[in-house]
């Protein structure tokens, strides 16, 4: 789910001056988007784990086990960056599909404790690097490199968007204002300079935040204004357009989710 090269928090996340001080914030951001997951999946009936998710062909079971999985292929990067070796984050596409699809028909005691317990590994992952190690270079799974101080962020997006996914209640509106506008941000920064949207300036009406996306040459342009968690929820796929209004040429359109137009995945 993540996006190759435009895949950082943005400024909007990181007033730190140091990685190792931007990797702590961001920990904690992760750690308090942990508590709430588990919370969450603790709350579920046993049979839910086998019920679908927002995610087309995943059960609940399947978001759960990728997440602990991806817990895990992070401290694989944690530990490259830690002894300056290159280690994957997965041993292979095959491998990262086969730990999915092998965790998600467990009952929901194993698939919380797994989840538990992977964060665990990870918080002591991180808590082992020095200082200088969160300016080391490391794989993403698609073959690009990146900071370690974005694994962090790459682990709070993980959390934030497939808790979401997992279609237990927990809402874009649930998301922290921090992770929304650094997201916002982010989202519109890759759909900038796309020549097959139409214009659309982004307007968050609660913090003041403002984007524009599309460049389809003679499309006329849209202007889409809400609560900055709604304009990126839509950017994330995530939403239809709800509670956004759009306007053309000053006329408020009827239905922000036939007005908007179809956004790219995110791969």
């Amino acid at each position: 789910m993540t996006d190759p090269q435009t895949d950082t928090a943005g400024s909007a996340a990181a007033t730190a001056t140091t990685p190792a001080a931007t990797a702590a914030e961001r920990l904690r951001l992760a750690a308090e988007s942990t508590g709430r997951l588990l919370h969450t999946v603790a709350g579920l009936k046993p049979e839910a784990v086998a019920e679908p998710s927002a995610l087309p062909g995943w059960t609940r079971g399947h978001v759960l086990a990728h997440l602990a999985r991806n817990a895990d292929s992070l401290v694989n990067l944690l530990n490259g960056a830690r002894t300056g070796t290159d280690i994957p984050q997965y041993a292979s596409a095959e491998a990262r599909d086969q730990g999915i699809e092998e965790g998600a028909p467990r009952p929901l005691d194993a698939q919380l404790a797994d989840l538990r317990e992977s964060a665990e590994r990870f918080a002591a992952a991180a808590a082992e690097l020095p200082a200088e190690a969160w300016s080391a270079e490391v794989r993403h799974r698609a073959g690009y490199t990146f900071e370690a101080a974005e694994i962090p962020w790459k682990r709070l997006m993980e959390l934030e968007y497939h808790h979401v996914d997992l279609d237990a209640g927990h809402t874009p509106a649930h998301w922290p204002e921090s992770f929304a506008v650094a997201e916002f941000h982010r989202l519109a920064a890759r759909l900038a300079d796309s020549a097959e949207l139409p214009p659309v300036e982004l307007i968050a009406d609660d913090t003041a935040d403002r984007a524009r996306i599309g460049a389809a040459p003679d499309a006329p342009g849209l202007t889409a204004e809400g609560p900055v968690r709604a304009l990126a929820a839509w950017l994330a796929g995530r939403s239809d357009g709800d509670g956004l209004q759009v306007h053309r040429g000053g006329v408020q359109l009827a239905d922000a989710r036939t007005a908007l137009p179809s956004l790219p995945p995110l791969g």
